[in-house]
C-alpha cells in the first residue's frame, strides 16, 4: 500500500482529453504512455466532458468524478456555479453512468499495462468546468513532470504553459505531437514543435516503452535534432521591436501558420490561425471585410502605446486581408478570472495596478494621440490580454473608430449606454470602463452573469451596491481581504460608479476616471 508521502512524492503525468469524441480519444493517453510516463509514475486521465444535463446550456454545472478503473466509484463531487437551483448526482444519473461505462471499456486496456510497470492510474471527468481550470488544479496538486493535451483542446495550450513549470504536449494526430519545454530553469529552450513519430523525447526522459524495449533512437543530451533557442530577447514581444510593423508577403505568412495549418478561431467574417515568426509565437487574423481591414489597419499603424496590443504586420492581396500579432500568451482576463487557480494569483494590487494601465491606454487613445481621438467600443475583460512578460494591454480593434462625426452604439460594446450626445460619445468608452472595473472588484465577467437569463446583468447587481457604499459585498471573496487592499478597491469601487452612473451633470474624461482610480483625493472632491 503506497502512503500518502509517497505518493505526493511521485512524479506525475496529466493526460487531458476531450471526453465527448468518439474516435482518437485515447490518441494522448497512448502517446503518453510510449514516450513520457516512467516506472512508478502517476498518470491522471481528465476526460472534459462539456455541459452535461441540459440541451442548448449557456452555463452548466461543474461535477468532478473519480473512480478507479476496477469501476468501483471513489469520488464523486458536485459543485454548483451561484444563481444555479442545486443539482443532485440522480439527476444525470443515467449520463454519469454511460460516461463512467464508455471511460472504463476504453482504458482497460491501459490498466494492464500501467499495473505491469508500477504504474497509478487515476480517472476524472469534468463536466462544466473550463478545461484550463481542472489542469491547472491538477498540476497544481501533483508533483507533473508533463501535460499531454488532446489535439482538440489544443487553444487552451499557452494559457496552461505560461502556468505551470513542467513540459507540454500537444497532440497533433496518431503518434505526433508538438512538444513545449518546461520553463523551470534547468533546461533553458523554447517551445518547438516535434513531428517525428513514436521515439522522440527529452533528455534524461526513459518512457516506459524504451524501458521494455531498449529502444535505441531515444534523443541524449547534445545529440537532439531539435532546434535549442535560447529564450531571452525572442520572447520580447515583436510589434516593440525595431522593423516592425511591416508588411509581409503572403508566401511569408504561409510560411508563419504552416500553410494555415492551425486555425483557432472561426467566425462569420474572422479566422484566426497561430504561427511562429523568429521563435516568438504570433496570430494571424484573416478578415473577410475589407472596410473592418481596412479601418483597423489604418488605426492601428497610427497608435503606439505598451498597453495595447498592436499589429506585428499586415498582408493585403487581392483575395486576401491578413493582421499578424503578437499572441497573447497568458490569455484575457475574463479567462484568468474565471480559472480559480489563476484569478487568486490576480491580487488586489495586481488588478488595481491593470486598472491603471487599461485606463491609461484608454487615455491614450481619447487625449493623446497625434491624429485625433479614437473609440474603442469594446472595452471589457475579454479584451484585455497578457503577453508573456508585459504588462496588461488593450486588443481588438474590430469595432473602433475615430472620433469625428458619429460614432454609434453598437452591441460590441459590453454596457448598456443610453442614447448619447455628440460630444459624449467617448463616454462608451467611459462607460465600459466601469463594467471593467467592476469585474476587477468582483471577479466576475460581464458576459457569464449568473443572472444573465433572468434579465440581470452584472451592472444590475453591482450598481446597488457601489451606490450604499456596500463594497466588501462586491469584492471577489477569492481572495483575502488586507486593510492596505480595501484602499485600493475602494479607488477602483468609486471610479466604477462615476462612470456607470455620472450625476454631475457634466461629462467626465477618461483622465478624470483614472485620477480617481489612483487615489487622488483632489479628483475625488472635483467630482
Amino acid at each position: 500500500m503506497v502512503s500518502e508521502a509517497e505518493s505526493m512524492a511521485r512524479e506525475s503525468v496529466i493526460v487531458v482529453i476531450d471526453g465527448k469524441r468518439s474516435k482518437g480519444m485515447v490518441e494522448p493517453l497512448d502517446w503518453a504512455l510510449k514516450h513520457v510516463v516512467r516506472r512508478k509514475n502517476i498518470v491522471i486521465v481528465v476526460g472534459i466532458l462539456g455541459d452535461m444535463g441540459k440541451k442548448n446550456a449557456t452555463q452548466c454545472f461543474p461535477l468532478n468524478m473519480r473512480f478507479n478503473i476496477s469501476g468501483i466509484l471513489e469520488k464523486l463531487e458536485f459543485s454548483i456555479s451561484s444563481g444555479h437551483a442545486e443539482v443532485k448526482p440522480r439527476d444525470l444519473g443515467e449520463e454519469i453512468e454511460r460516461k463512467r461505462e464508455q471511460f472504463q471499456a476504453i482504458l482497460q486496456p491501459f490498466s494492464k499495462q500501467c499495473k505491469r510497470n508500477e504504474v497509478k492510474l487515476e480517472v476524472k471527468l469534468a463536466a462544466g468546468i473550463c478545461p484550463e481550470e481542472i489542469t491547472l488544479k491538477e498540476a497544481e496538486n501533483a508533483n507533473t513532470r508533463w501535460i499531454v493535451l488532446d489535439s482538440h483542446l489544443k487553444k487552451y495550450k499557452m494559457c496552461i504553459y505560461w502556468n505551470v513549470e513542467c513540459n507540454v504536449a500537444v497532440m497533433k494526430g496518431k503518434d505526433v505531437a508538438t512538444l513545449m519545454p518546461s520553463r523551470a530553469p534547468k533546461p533553458d529552450y523554447s517551445p518547438v514543435s516535434s513531428e517525428q513519430a513514436d521515439a522522440q523525447t527529452w533528455p534524461d526522459d526513459r518512457s516506459l516503452n524504451d524501458q521494455e524495449t531498449g529502444n535505441q533512437n531515444v534523443i541524449e543530451e547534445g545529440e537532439s535534432s531539435i532546434q535549442q533557442t535560447p529564450r531571452g530577447p525572442s520572447w520580447y514581444p515583436l510589434q516593440f521591436r525595431p522593423g516592425f510593423p511591416r508588411e509581409f508577403l503572403f508566401s511569408e505568412i504561409e510560411e508563419i501558420t504552416n500553410g494555415f495549418s492551425d486555425i483557432i478561431c472561426q467566425e462569420e467574417n474572422l479566422k484566426v490561425y497561430e504561427g511562429v515568426l523568429q521563435t516568438t509565437p504570433v496570430i494571424v487574423k484573416s478578415i473577410q471585410d475589407d472596410e473592418q481591414f481596412w479601418s483597423m489597419l489604418t488605426i492601428l499603424s497610427r497608435v503606439r502605446h505598451r498597453n495595447i496590443m498592436n499589429i506585428v504586420g499586415y498582408c493585403c492581396t487581392a483575395t486576401n486581408r491578413l493582421l499578424i500579432s503578437d499572441y497573447p500568451c497568458l490569455y484575457s482576463f475574463a479567462m484568468k478570472l474565471q480559472c480559480d487557480v489563476s484569478a487568486i494569483n490576480l491580487s488586489w494590487r495586481a488588478r488595481w495596478y491593470t486598472a491603471i494601465e487599461i485606463g491609461g491606454s484608454l487615455t491614450y487613445l481619447h487625449e493623446e494621440c497625434p491624429d485625433g481621438p479614437i473609440v474603442h467600443q469594446s472595452v471589457c475583460s475579454s479584451n484585455i490580454v497578457y503577453s508573456h512578460g508585459c504588462s496588461p494591454m488593450l486588443s481588438n480593434f474590430m469595432t473602433a473608430k475615430w472620433y469625428k462625426g458619429d460614432v454609434p452604439f453598437n452591441g460590441n460594446s459590453t454596457g448598456k449606454c443610453p442614447n448619447l450626445e455628440e460630444d459624449k460619445q467617448l463616454y462608451v468608452d467611459i462607460h465600459d470602463y466601469g463594467l471593467f472595473l467592476v469585474e476587477l472588484i468582483s471577479g466576475k465577467v460581464a458576459g457569464c452573469f449568473p443572472h444573465e437569463n433572468e434579465g440581470q446583468s452584472l451592472i444590475d447587481w453591482a450598481l446597488p451596491l457601489l451606490e450604499s457604499s456596500s463594497v466588501t459585498q462586491l469584492m471577489d471573496p477569492r481572495l483575502a481581504d488586507k486593510e492596505d487592499d480595501l484602499k485600493v478597491v475602494h479607488c477602483m469601487a468609486r471610479a466604477a460608479l462615476l462612470c456607470l452612473k455620472n450625476d454631475s451633470g457634466r461629462s467626465i474624461s477618461i483622465s478624470e476616471v483614472l485620477a480617481v482610480v489612483r487615489g487622488d483625493q483632489r479628483a475625488v472632491l472635483q467630482l
